[in-house]
């Protein structure tokens, strides 16, 4: 039984500029529940009954869906996300959508913590690392605040009781990065004129894979020697297929120096591009009216490690090679983080904190030979008091023998 009321509120509660009209809804929610709305302020009685009848539309939408399952519900979320996110968001929608299927035929006012525990424990059962089945935990969240704020659902029994995934006996994967011995004997073997300021950007600028592809000529300033990175191609597109996407927050969106090393590679390269019929200020970096392929790029990677008989690290490994560069060169966490585009300085020291480790012994070591003099100086304090006791103890068994 759904009760309606269109009202005045008292004087008191009216609003600046007169809005008085209300309504109140008492109905009982697809728990079972009953439930109160009661709306904001309206300037006329009108108005407030328009209001009223929108929202008792949308609750009769809901109370419609009392039968609605998990699946029904993701395929909702689905399609309201679909024009609200990036397009490789929704990519990763479509690909966790199989890890759901345990759940799809689970009404939701019925769903439950074993509904729960019974998926983790299927989930678990797959080749996934921790970290991306807490990605699924919190994807089923996602949809279930969805499915709480559009159709009333109460999850709240269930939400409380939800845990995380844990596996204290997984072994954490091995950062690889080249030093700077590595990465010299790396470029050593790379004649190419893209090629080699290609890996030049990625090992002294640290930039992402979709960063790097999304590169253009005019995001170069040769004069102030100034990289700007500012947008993407995400890793779903290809070469004749992309799509040009700002960078995932706005603390990654950054104009960083460029080297020197760097910068006459660059030279050399623009000055050989722009020779080209069609060139132009928009033509890409790596690649020409059109960007590298991630293939291309990985396959010259591998080339290149095994002529220079180095280790085979991944197209990311060069971001933490960048950060170890620093690292060792004394930046500061704060600046390696600003350098990396990272939000928080949290992401930086979570992921490059053992980098530094050996810093920290650095700096013991450097307090160390400050503190060398004053040490120096103690011993010799505690050399001259020692003699001192001795010559008195000395004159005090003479005078004993004396008397």
């Amino acid at each position: 039984m759904i009760i309606i009321a269109v009202l005045q509120v008292k004087p008191k509660e009216q609003t600046k500029d007169g809005r008085k009209w209300i309504f109140q809804v008492y109905y009982k929610g697809l728990d079972g529940l009953n439930k109160k709305y009661r709306s904001r302020k309206y300037m006329t009685k009108k108005e407030a009954q328009e209001a009223e009848r929108q929202f008792l539309l949308s609750l009769d939408q809901n109370i419609n869906h009392k039968d609605m399952t998990f699946k029904d519900l993701y395929l909702s979320f689905y399609d309201y996300q679909s024009d609200k996110v990036r397009e490789s968001t929704i990519k990763t929608y479509r690909d966790r959508v199989k890890y759901l299927q345990y759940f799809d035929n689970i009404k939701l006012k019925d769903f439950n913590i074993n509904h729960f525990e019974l998926w983790k424990k299927e989930i678990n059962k797959l080749p996934l690392a921790t970290s991306y089945k807490n990605d699924l935990f919190k994807f089923i969240k996602a949809i279930l605040n969805y499915g709480s704020k559009w159709y009333d659902f109460n999850f709240t029994p269930v939400y409380n009781k939800m845990t995380n995934f844990t596996n204290p006996n997984e072994l954490k994967k091995e950062m690889l990065f080249f030093t700077i011995d590595e990465f010299n004997q790396f470029i050593s073997v790379e004649d190419d004129i893209m090629f080699k300021p290609l890996f030049e950007t990625l090992y002294y600028m640290g930039l992402r894979k979709g960063e790097l592809r999304g590169l253009q000529w005019k995001d170069i300033d040769f004069k102030n020697k100034i990289m700007r990175i500012y947008k993407q191609i995400p890793s779903i597109y290809s070469m004749d297929n992309y799509k040009l996407s700002p960078l995932k927050t706005q603390n990654s969106n950054r104009d960083l120096p460029i080297n020197d090393l760097l910068l006459a590679d660059l030279k050399r390269l623009y000055d050989y591009k722009k020779e080209f019929k069609n060139f132009s200020q928009e033509w890409f970096v790596f690649g020409n009216d059109l960007p590298l392929t991630k293939d291309s790029i990985r396959s010259r990677k591998n080339r290149n490690c095994k002529l220079a008989q180095v280790k085979q690290i991944r197209i990311h490994d060069f971001r933490h090679s960048c950060a170890s560069f620093l690292i060792n060169y004394g930046a500061s966490i704060t600046l390696v983080a600003k350098y990396l585009g990272h939000t928080k300085i949290d992401e930086t020291l979570n992921t490059y904190s053992h980098m530094y480790q050996n810093k920290l012994e650095d700096i013991v070591k450097l307090i160390n030979k400050n503190n060398s003099i004053l040490l120096a100086e103690r011993e010799r304090e505690k050399e001259k008091n020692t003699i001192d006791n001795n010559n008195i103890t000395n004159e005090k068994n003479d005078i004993e023998i004396c008397l």
